[in-house]
């Protein structure tokens, strides 16, 4: 048991509902709530999450990517805990139990009605669930070819805020500015992806994994790296503008000091090794600023939308 626990990262989970939680909550002050919809969202992100780090675990591991070279804990197959048979088998099992979990999802937030929907967003928890796997799994495997920040992004942000936010809402037209949090989710997810890449630099560029860090460089990576990060300070302090948030609801911006800090502590590395505790910083960091900003929204902006109608 502590082998698959172990293996499914517990410290990328905070991370992976940040945007269930940002999107749940605009909603919510909108008065727009049903506990079944977030139960559901949260368990069908975190088994895609689950099923993505078994996935990546097996994937490198049959290819040998996780090998001496690589920096970091090791991987379940890699050390032999976890044969790849056995990680074969967890990963069907959690694809299927988080299919069940997407369609329980769909079926509470449109039921017996909006058809179109429901069919849409079955193709889209089939196609991220197929997007989990083949991050790193199979020949053509896109982790291997620099897009897995493509996917974070989509699935990990926008996908996560505005698809929950659209279950509640069944309608954009008060929603449009929630693209701001998503796409700051999003880059911010991507930025524990790429501090990965950066820290396995060397180990993948040996083994023929393309990511983005392999592709630019570790010098460019870190300028990457920077903007992503505050790209995404930025769009939330958009957010908040555009909200007309009262000053005492700028509390999220507490979460942005680890997040300075993180940054200072990425330019002034050398040692790709020791960058592997600043994935967790980061992660969590990014959950912190998705806590304290749907406090404000569900404390706060009700009272605006209120006043506005």
């Amino acid at each position: 048991m502590k082998h698959w626990i172990q293996a499914a990262r517990l410290r990328t989970l905070p991370l992976s509902v940040s945007g269930i939680i940002v999107g749940s909550f605009y909603a919510m002050s909108q008065s727009l709530f049903n506990w079944k919809i977030v139960l559901f969202a949260l368990s069908t992100t975190l088994g895609l999450q689950v099923l993505s780090n078994f996935a990546n675990d097996y994937g490198d591991g049959i290819k040998g990517t996780d090998n001496e070279d690589r920096v970091g804990p090791k991987r379940a197959i890699q050390s032999g805990a976890i044969s790849p048979t056995a990680m074969k088998k967890a990963m069907i099992i959690t694809a299927v139990l988080t299919m069940i979990s997407a369609m329980a999802l769909i079926y509470f937030s449109f039921k017996d009605t909006n058809y179109v929907y429901s069919l849409f967003y079955l193709t889209l928890g089939a196609l991220a669930v197929t997007s989990a796997i083949r991050y790193t799994v199979g020949n053509t495997a896109y982790g291997y070819r620099g897009y897995g920040d493509i996917f974070v992004f989509v699935f990990f942000g926008l996908v996560s805020t505005i698809g929950i936010y659209f279950m509640f809402s069944k309608s954009m037209e008060n929603g449009y500015l929630l693209f701001l949090p998503a796409s700051a989710i999003g880059l911010l997810s991507v930025g524990v992806l790429n501090l990965n890449n950066m820290r396995d630099e060397h180990s993948d560029r040996k083994v023929g994994k393309n990511t983005i860090v392999v592709k630019i460089g570790g010098a460019k990576a870190k300028i990457y790296h920077y903007f992503l990060v505050v790209t995404a300070m930025i769009l939330v302090l958009i957010f908040a503008v555009l909200n007309d948030f009262h000053f005492d609801q700028y509390i999220f911006v507490v979460a942005y000091f680890p997040m300075i800090s993180h940054l200072i502590t990425v330019r002034k590395n050398k040692d790709p090794r020791n960058l592997d505790p600043e994935l967790k910083k980061l992660a969590i960091s990014t959950f912190l600023l998705s806590i304290l900003l749907s406090l404000c929204l569900i404390f706060f902006l009700s009272d605006i939308i209120v006043n506005n109608s």
